[in-house]
């Protein structure tokens, strides 16, 4: 109160107000935020796995190692849309969940457990990697081992590369269940050879990824699958958890239902979970109501590894949120809100995450020892010339790691990579869609664009050793979608396009791009709306558009205004 605050004995201050009380009585106060940015140690007994970040109520350092006793191990199933995830664990389970889903395709997350030789194994069901990595963006690290779902008749597709490049960002070991080895056209040794050529080699070529034949329809190779996850468990994880301690975990899916209110399926990852306790995640706290199991049977306690639903909470809570009980109802009200403050002050701030830009300053204010890509090109051919032009990139202060690579535009789920890896997203004669660039903006993620090879590494080496220039960079300022064409007194084409974003000025330059290439760049010429000339059309109107060197317009092409500034470094 003597610094102007007026907070009475129950009521919230912000994090920069404690701590001034706390040093007024010579102690220093840690936030939140910067306790779980430590890196912890590993486990006792168990292997330090290099690359995972774990959230710091989920660190088992401090844990008395008499105390931590075997759990189960946690597997997230990933894979391509339609290669039979879902199927698996429907076997497993020996239950209809892939028969009741919109569509066949997987809409939430469902945690399930099943037991294997009298040893419990925990399924993540995800409805792609994006919520995978949603999860580890929060610092759950949720998962133990991922097991990468294959189509023997359909090979790696795109979502299969992009969940391969996830699982190894998260630094798990990986289980291949090489699916739908019984269709007509199955061809394992193609696959196994297309798995090999990203990194992913067999055991039985003499690598160290499990490889396992299954059919989600006749159940062949299922119980095999059970047993390699659990070796690999053994021999790579060797999951722990203390069973005695206050419940620690992750919020995997959350929902309002009618009657019950917020529903919350959380996985408890340390301690045990009762009915009773007072949880808080995130920002929503309750007591606990109820809890029901993967069956929906009532249970009156959870231990490690143990997917529930929980009844009572204040509101819907954040998937990836990390849960935790509190001795009190009160305490778990005011961690609440403190953090419903901290989440107001973060909205006002700009995420902040390297740029190319500032790489040279970071190394030397920071410590940045590493600088992670993401390179996206449009051929393959593309991408080998730029992946080979970044590896010939050496210095000594900073090592260049490429995390995820692939062919076409790029997207929000190349976007997702970059946030929680610290990466630069490359994009080499390829643009990104709506959402990627949305998702960018949102995350502070550095995309940047490229049509020669060279002048990505001459970036890079600049940024490098500090002598990063000044240099133009695009502004995007509207897009306009191709609806008509047409041809006035012989005069080049006009296109009549429909501005579904931003808006378009006269003085603009634009590139028309056709599906994901960009087929031409130009200056626009005349713009109109009607008969008139105008100087700009804002979104939502339909416009006239002339291009001053172009004109072999098709409809649907978008065209994408923007202007060149300059960006120092």
């Amino acid at each position: 109160m003597g610094n102007g605050v007026v907070a009475a004995v129950n009521q919230s201050i912000d994090f920069d107000t404690a701590s001034l009380a706390a040093d007024h009585f010579g102690y220093e106060a840690e936030s939140e935020e910067a306790a779980s940015a430590a890196t912890p140690t590993a486990a006792p007994g168990a292997p330090a796995v290099p690359g995972r970040r774990r959230h710091a109520l989920l660190d088992l350092s401090g844990e008395d190692p008499k105390t931590l006793v075997p759990r189960a191990p946690v597997a997230a199933v990933l894979g391509h849309v339609d290669h039979g995830k879902t199927s698996i664990l429907d076997r497993i389970r020996e239950t209809k969940v892939a028969a009741g889903e919109a569509g066949g395709i997987t809409q939430t997350i469902g945690a399930y457990q099943v037991e294997r030789s009298g040893r419990p194994i925990t399924f993540i069901d995800t409805p792609g990697h994006e919520a995978f990595t949603a999860m580890r963006a929060r610092g759950a690290d949720v998962t133990d081992i991922a097991v990468l779902v294959v189509a023997a008749d359909d090979g790696v597709m795109p979502q299969t590369e992009e969940a391969i490049q996830h699982a190894r960002s998260a630094a798990v070991p990986i289980v291949v269940a090489l699916n739908k080895i019984d269709k007509d056209g199955a061809n394992p040794d193609r696959v196994l050879q297309q798995l090999a050529e990203r990194g992913i080699v067999s055991d039985q070529y003499g690598g160290d990824t499990s490889v396992v034949r299954t059919s989600a329809k006749t159940g062949e190779g299922i119980d095999d699958l059970l047993d390699v996850i659990l070796l690999t468990a053994d021999a790579y994880v060797e999951p722990r958890a203390n069973p005695q301690r206050r419940a620690v975990g992750t919020v995997i899916d959350s929902h309002l239902e009618r009657g019950r209110g917020s529903i919350a399926t959380v996985l408890v990852q340390n301690g045990t979970l009762r009915v009773g306790d007072n949880l808080v995640a995130g920002a929503v706290f309750g007591r606990v109501r109820a809890l029901l199991d993967d069956t929906g049977k009532r249970v009156k306690e959870a231990g490690p590894s143990t997917p529930v639903v929980v009844t009572g909470l204040s509101d819907v809570a954040v998937a990836g949120e990390i849960f935790q009980v509190m001795d009190t109802e009160r305490a778990a009200r005011t961690l609440a809100e403190q953090r419903q403050l901290a989440d107001k002050r973060n909205q006002q701030q700009p995420v902040r995450r390297i740029t190319l830009a500032d790489l040279a300053s970071q190394v030397t204010e920071s410590g940045v020892k590493s600088l992670n890509l993401v390179l996206k090109a449009d051929a393959n051919g593309s991408l080998e010339a730029l992946r080979g032009q970044v590896a010939k990139i050496t210095d000594p202060t900073v090592k260049i790691s490429v995390v995820g690579e692939g062919v076409g535009a790029v997207s929000e789920s190349d976007v997702s990579l970059a946030a929680v890896s610290d990466a630069i997203v490359i994009g080499f004669n390829v643009k990104p869609d709506d959402r990627a660039r949305t998702g960018a903006d949102a995350q502070g993620v550095d995309v940047r664009f490229y049509d020669v090879v060279y002048q990505v590494t001459d970036d890079i080496e600049r940024a490098v050793k500090g002598m990063y220039e000044p240099r133009m960079i695009e502004v995007f300022q509207g897009r306009a979608e191709v609806r008509r064409i047409f041809t006035v007194d012989g005069r080049p084409a006009i296109a009549g396009a429909h501005v579904t974003e931003g808006r378009i000025l006269r003085s603009a330059t634009c590139r028309v791009i056709r599906g994901t290439r960009e087929v031409a760049r130009s200056r626009i010429a005349d713009l109109k709306r009607f008969k008139d000339d105008v100087r700009e059309v804002a979104r939502g109107y339909d416009c006239g558009i002339t291009l001053s060197d172009f004109n072999d317009f098709a409809e649907g092409d978008l065209i994408e205004a923007y202007s060149v500034e300059q960006q120092n470094a």
